[in-house]
């Protein structure tokens, strides 16, 4: 049987025999803490001995987890690599690795050129590039990966839902949506801020606003996929409170500043700006 292949009870879950993680950041152990979630989905995860904590509570934790000698032992460990750098230091840490022709390499370094991978790897891998958020660590991560490929769709289909990108514009937009997350927790926090300086107590702000958001969200993602401008109308009665608010942020430029700061992150990301 193909270590690719499908198996178990259930049709829809693959199990990938051996994955290993150059980096051991806080994106290493989400994914790590979801991939082997039950049903697990590697028989064996090999990781960076840097960021030696993170390394040893994962080995701790979970027995498939071994923490490799260096980062060229997790490369010769595993079938797939993710790459989890940092893009400061990453054609440093990638330049110094050998790849083998045909090994799965899935890169999580941010804002960085596939074409300045494939230069580093040196090898003729098979790359692909994904964007995981931390909510992958109880399988509800939505990830966007370039180009299309099954098997790594599978993975992160695992870890919730995997967005398959046909153009590399397609991916660079996603990955300037996930910009978002700050922004946000952001919000929440200017209105829990404004509720306390109007005379609410904090932790009861917080208690109220964190589900409010949460409702909203889960709203939003229902069966049907309504078009987020007909579900704003709906919340907007004429003339009501919702309305009021969300015709102020847009006269006074809300709008328009978080445009132009989409327009700013994505200049970034495909490199038109530094």
């Amino acid at each position: 049987m193909s270590r690719w292949a499908r198996c178990g009870p259930r049709s829809n879950h693959v199990t990938v025999k051996a994955i290993g993680f150059v980096g051991t950041g806080a994106i290493t152990e989400a994914m790590v803490r979801g991939l082997l979630t039950e049903p697990a989905y590697a028989s064996e995860i090999h990781v960076s001995p840097r960021s030696a904590h993170i390394a040893a509570t994962l080995a701790d934790e979970f027995a498939a987890v071994r923490i490799a000698r260096d980062n060229q032992d997790v490369v010769e460990r595993s079938d797939m690599v993710f790459l989890a750098i940092r893009p400061q230091v990453a054609e440093e840490v990638v330049r110094a690795l050998s790849f083998r022709d045909g090994q799965m390499v899935v890169s999580l370094v941010a804002a960085t050129e596939r074409q300045a991978l494939s230069e580093w790897i040196g090898a003729d891998v098979h790359l692909v590039q994904a964007i995981p958020l931390p909510f992958v660590a109880g399988r509800q991560g939505v990830t966007a990966i370039y180009p299309p490929d099954t098997a790594v769709a599978a993975l992160f289909d695992t870890l919730g839902t995997a967005v398959q990108c046909q153009s590399r514009k397609e991916y660079d937009l996603l990955a300037a949506a996930s910009a978002m997350m700050s922004t946000y927790f952001g919000i929440m926090e200017q209105v829990a801020v404004w509720l306390e300086r109007s005379g609410l107590e904090k932790a009861k702000g917080q208690a109220y606003i964190a589900p409010l958001f949460a409702s909203l969200a889960q709203k939003a993602n229902s069966p049907g996929n309504e078009p987020f401008s007909a579900l704003s109308r709906e919340f907007a009665t004429k003339g009501g409170l919702n309305e009021q608010v969300f015709s102020d942020f847009e006269k006074k430029g809300g709008l328009a500043a978080l445009t132009a700061a989409l327009d700013g992150v994505l200049a970034r990301i495909e490199g038109r700006t530094n």
